[in-house]
């Protein structure tokens, strides 16, 4: 059998290989995952059911049902956001791809902030596109010169994602505002990745979302992590009308349609308050932070559910492997990153699994 050059050139993901070594391990410590240790709320569950009964079981819209695709708009607004028009995908995953196809032509640059969300990279690489990673080491902020050292004539796009998945880090208005600042003057679209949009936990858990600063942004969203809703894969973005279309265009040919219950159900999250469960994280958050603070080179992460600790030696994979040898599964910073020095852990497990983390991961130091 022949493969592409494409599909050669891709490694594994090294997060599910994480995950698929954590399955196989009697009684792990499993503080690998990316996804809320909490289920979907009993309602949301029901309304799919309903539906399903119902027999709403057929095709829908390819840009998403209407009823859908009208109160996210009205939810996006109501947080200032400027956006046209919205589409519903396959979860942000699904919504970053349609993007990149739209937008990208062969060689265009896209530059995204290091350490990064893993299938960035392959996304834009997939697609015919470069991508072009700036320094943000060592507290994850935004800095001007950083990023303007990477700029060039083929740069297309600035990606953004805060809360960010792997620091933990919600970027401060000021380096949203330079950003801002930086692609009016360059005529550049912005993507903001804001799945994690309401685990934050400081400054009165208000988050400053990119689109509310400038108007070439795609906002990208969804029920994953808020809802818990990970396995039922419905995102969002939003953005100007003309990338919307295209984009609706484009998930005729590639998804298809998204599917039709779980749109029923993420109808009815928007009105269902999630707040006290992710309100726990807080304290996860200061659980992990403080229990390491003392032992690791550590920021504070201000959301998500991420902290990002340099390892003790700069060495992420070798310590990752220590330990796993002690049934402790977490992520090595270099699945994220141009550098292989920190190591990410997930506080989205029950507070037991986080106090044993804790343990072995300072037996380590």
């Amino acid at each position: 059998m022949v493969l592409s050059e494409r599909v050669r050139n891709v490694r594994p993901s090294g997060v599910r290989k994480i995950f698929d070594m954590a399955r196989k391990v009697k009684d792990p410590v499993d503080l690998s995952l990316g996804e809320p240790d909490f289920d979907v709320p009993l309602a949301l569950k029901e309304e799919a059911i309903r539906s399903i009964h119902l027999g709403f079981n057929k095709y829908t819209p390819s840009g998403g049902i209407p009823e859908l695709r009208e109160k996210i708009l009205h939810y996006l607004r109501l947080r200032g956001i400027a956006c046209e028009d919205v589409i519903v995908t396959p979860g942000v995953t699904g919504g970053l791809l349609l993007a990149f196809m739209v937008i990208l032509n062969p060689g265009d640059e896209v530059v995204i902030p290091d350490p990064y969300f893993v299938l960035y990279e392959y996304q834009v690489f997939l697609l015919g596109g470069a991508p072009v990673f700036f320094d943000t080491y060592p507290d994850f902020t935004l800095k001007e010169t950083e990023l303007r050292r990477v700029l060039s004539d083929r740069t297309k796009v600035i990606l953004i994602n805060s809360p960010n998945n792997p620091t933990g880090v919600v970027y401060s208005r000021d380096e949203l505002e330079m950003v801002a600042r930086v692609a009016r003057e360059k005529q550049l679209l912005v993507f903001s990745d804001e799945i994690y949009d309401r685990f934050t936990y400081d400054g009165g858990g208000v988050l400053n979302y990119f689109g509310q600063l400038y108007e070439h942004t795609l906002t990208f969203g969804g029920f994953s992590k808020d809802w818990g809703m990970t396995g039922w894969r419905v995102g969002f973005v939003a953005g100007p009308k003309a990338i919307i279309d295209s984009m609706v265009t484009m998930q005729q040919y590639v998804f298809s349609s998204v599917n039709s219950t779980a749109q029923k159900a993420a109808l009815l999250a928007l009105d269902y308050n999630t707040d006290d469960l992710i309100e726990g994280y807080r304290q996860k958050r200061d659980l992990v932070y403080e229990g390491l603070r003392d032992k690791f080179r550590v920021v504070k992460p201000g959301g998500a559910y991420y902290i990002f600790p340099e390892a003790p030696d700069g060495d992420g994979d070798g310590f990752v492997e220590r330990a796993l040898e002690k049934k402790l599964f977490i992520i090595p910073g270099s699945v994220f990153s141009r550098r292989g020095s920190h190591v990410r852990i997930s506080f989205a497990a029950g507070e037991p699994a986080i106090l044993k983390g804790i343990e072995i991961l300072r037996s380590l130091v």
